[in-house]
């Protein structure tokens, strides 16, 4: 962060669907500015002209937009090369789940971070859904711990993708839907019982050899018990979180729940996002625990499942996707 401006100034890497929100964020985030943009693709830029500095490469906006803070919304495969670069150049970092694609590189970029005093901030945007905090506040106030939870995260993925591919391919991807939507459920979980731990996995592969569900069961360090279900199969779209209280008490949300039309609930989810991580910008909060914590339980999924099946041990079993060669692009 240079330190010299009262309004922060941010840029974004990567003009997929999902930049919309961030962009939108900006109107409704007091002390930001969006400052700059950066895409492969010049009809992405076009919409920015004469608003923001805009590049096709992120390198040469690091050079000369004199920013303070980036977001990263390029392809899960391209995480860890643009992280790694901001990070480098002294630049705090807001990144799309997941943190990256495997493991050993998300923990890389985690000591880059701690080792410069920057901040990683890994975008769960569903940690900032209204109906999630009001279920959160009612647990709260009913004062008796939460003894079992169940987190939802079901989908159609070709609606949500659109022409954006990369999503079906596992090496960009970093997997399929344990990998993708996997982070968000899993961040779900440990916001309302604290870190976890996998005890079981299942995952059910298509033709393809993509992951297309997945249920997992986690347990927390006090004993909670909580259980993650992923479908890209889902006829629609479903998002809800269940808790049953050690006293025997119901109770649930629905993630969705008031925010009628598709994708309508990420406005405002955003809007926290980017609210948040322009407060651990200024107040330098290290911020890297959720994404590494998410990227490794994905990873142990895929551990478990590699090591039930026929055979294992006989191959080196791989538990992530190899990461393609990066390019800034952009991410839906």
């Amino acid at each position: 962060m240079t330190g010299h401006h009262s309004t922060l100034r941010i840029g974004i890497v990567g003009l997929g669907v999902i930049s919309r929100f961030y962009v939108a964020a900006f109107e409704e985030v007091d002390g930001v500015e969006l400052a700059a943009v950066c895409d492969l693709r010049p009809d992405a830029l076009a919409p920015f002209q004469g608003r923001a500095a805009c590049y096709t490469d992120h390198r040469t906006m690091i050079a000369e937009a004199e920013l303070d803070a980036v977001v990263v919304n390029v392809p899960n495969d391209v995480h860890a090369q643009v992280c790694g670069d901001l990070l480098a150049a002294g630049l705090p970092v807001c990144v799309e789940k997941p943190l990256a694609t495997r493991v050993e590189d998300g923990r890389a970029l985690v000591r880059a971070a701690r080792n410069a005093d920057l901040v990683l901030f890994t975008s769960f945007h569903r940690r900032y859904n209204d109906n999630a905090l009001a279920l959160l506040e009612r647990v709260r106030e009913h004062g008796s711990p939460i003894e079992s939870l169940t987190v939802r995260y079901l989908e159609t993925i070709e609606e949500h993708a659109g022409t954006d591919h990369w999503y079906l391919d596992p090496e960009r991807c970093g997997g399929g839907c344990v990998a993708d939507n996997g982070p968000n459920a899993f961040d779900t979980v440990r916001q309302f019982i604290g870190p976890t731990q996998v005890t079981a996995a299942a995952v059910v592969r298509d033709r393809d050899g993509i992951d297309r569900q997945a249920t997992v069961q986690l347990r927390s360090a006090a004993g909670a018990t909580a259980q993650v279900l992923l479908d890209w199969s889902y006829p629609g779209e479903r998002k809800d979180i269940e808790v049953t209280l050690a006293d025997g008490t119901h109770l649930a949300a629905d993630m969705l729940g008031g925010h009628q039309g598709f994708k309508q609930s990420l406005w405002h989810e955003y809007a926290g996002v980017l609210r948040e991580f322009a407060d651990a910008v200024r107040s330098g909060e290290d911020r890297a625990a959720g994404g590494i914590a998410a990227l490794e339980l994905v990873a142990d999924v895929y551990r478990r499942e590699a090591e039930a099946r026929p055979g294992y041990g006989a191959d080196s079993a791989r538990t992530q996707p190899r990461q393609a060669a990066p390019t800034t692009g952009a991410r839906s």
